[in-house]
This record gives C-alpha cells, structure tokens and sequence, in this order.
C-alpha cells in the first residue's frame, strides 16, 4: 500500500522526480542526485526499477523535444557498447544482495563524481577519438546504466569528447537514454522483478512533479548558470552516496 510508505520517502522521491524532470529537459549533471535520493527512499536494488518508467516518461519528452538535433552517427557508434554493458550489469546484478549492491551503487556514484571533478579540472581538451575509447566508456554506461541508472557520467565524457554543441549533446543524449531505457525495461520487469504494480502506482502518483521538472526546466537551460549548480550537485550527491550505507 502507498500509505505504508513513510512520509520522508515521499519528500526523497518528490525531489528525485523533480530533478529528473530537469535534467530530462537538458540541465544535464542532476541524474546521479536523483539515483541517490531515491536509493535513500526506496532501497537500491528496488530503486533502480522504481525510477525506470519515470525516466521513460522524460525520454519521450526529451526525444520530442529536441529530436531536430540528434546526430545518429554517435548513437550508432556508441549504442551496441553499451548494450554489452548492459547485458554484463543484468548478469552481475541479478544475484547481487542488497547490502553488496548498495555498495556497488556508492562506488559508482562515487566514481562518476571522480569523472565529472577530473574533467572540469582538465587543462587540455583533447580526448582520445579511437574506437577503443567509445568501447571502454561505453561498456562502463552499459554495467553502471543496468546496475544504477548512473551512465550520464560517462555518456556526458563522451559526447563531449565528440565535441557535441549543446542542443545536439542534448538531443543525442536523449535517444540514446531512451533506446537503452526501452532494452533495459524487460529485464527489471522479468529478470530483476524491480518493476511491479506498487511500484507502477508509485511512479503514476510522482508523473506531474516529472512533468513540472520538465516544463520549469526547457525554461531554465538558457539561463542557468551551470558552473554553481554543477559545484553545488557534486557536493550533495557525495553527500547522499555517503548516507546510503548507513540508510
């Protein structure tokens, strides 16, 4: 029942939708705080299932939105990496207990943190081009995209070493999360059992906090100052991966 759910979760998950519904919008660099509060509302495995249709529900809007961008060579190039990776995280994941995947959870938030704070701080801006570093980077989204939705770390280092301007980093993002949202949705239903009719109900009661996250934020992405939400995202997603453990 969604009554027993306690009301400090509701005050977590509310936020986390609202967020989404930023970063789905293009205000990029808030996916990792939503992870962290709902894994702090609803558990970490459970989360991950949890949040799934809420993120579809914002790749829709975000495909529509900026479809008149999207660059498919990028996709092409980098989606099949990433469907290993997701194949691998489905493997490893599948038997994982709650206390090992939490743990799991916080170092690759910890180590998404680590990608954003080195490439802020990096001098240079030449990023290796070869086959290779499409493959390893996203083989790594694939396994942390299916382990805890916290690919946007490393898809964001690619595109920008893709050299993206910002509407078609935008609009690229977008489809790729959405065709390896829809890959990943049969596994949480049938393999993982994360997505249920509670958790269905959960996302149906949370949709217009998304759709609010949505419109407020198409509004703000030309004027927000991204160096000080950047800063401030970094700060309290450490903050939150840090306080799973001890949830």
């Amino acid at each position: 029942m969604l009554s027993d759910i306690p009301l400090s979760a509701w005050a977590f998950a509310i936020t986390a939708a609202f967020l989404m519904g930023l970063s789905k919008s293009g205000l990029k660099g808030l996916s990792i705080f939503n992870v962290t509060l709902m894994a702090l509302a609803f558990g970490a495995k459970d989360s991950t299932g949890l949040i799934m249709p809420l993120l579809l529900v914002g790749d829709v809007f975000a495909v529509v939105y900026y479809n008149r961008h999207t660059k498919w060579e990028y996709i092409v190039k980098f989606l099949p990496w990433m469907v290993v990776g997701i194949l691998i995280g489905v493997l490893v994941g599948q038997d994982l207990p709650e206390k090992t995947f939490k743990l799991a959870m916080v170092l690759v938030i910890l180590l998404s943190l680590a990608v954003l704070i080195w490439w802020d701080r990096r001098k240079s801006k030449t990023v290796p081009k070869h086959w290779a570093f499409s493959g390893f980077i996203g083989i790594i989204a694939g396994v942390c995209t299916m382990i805890g939705n916290l690919a946007g770390a490393f898809t964001n280092l690619y595109f920008l070493a893709m050299r993206l301007p910002k509407n078609e980093f935008v609009g690229t993002a977008a489809w790729l999360f959405f065709i390896t949202n829809l890959f990943k949705l049969p596994f949480h239903i049938w393999v993982w059992k994360t997505i249920t009719p509670k958790t269905l109900m959960i996302d149906l009661s949370l949709t217009p906090v998304l759709v609010i996250g949505l419109l407020i934020g198409v509004r703000l992405v030309k004027l927000i100052n991204e160096k000080t939400y950047r800063k401030f995202i970094l700060v309290v997603t450490a903050i939150g991966a840090v306080a799973i453990l001890f949830k």
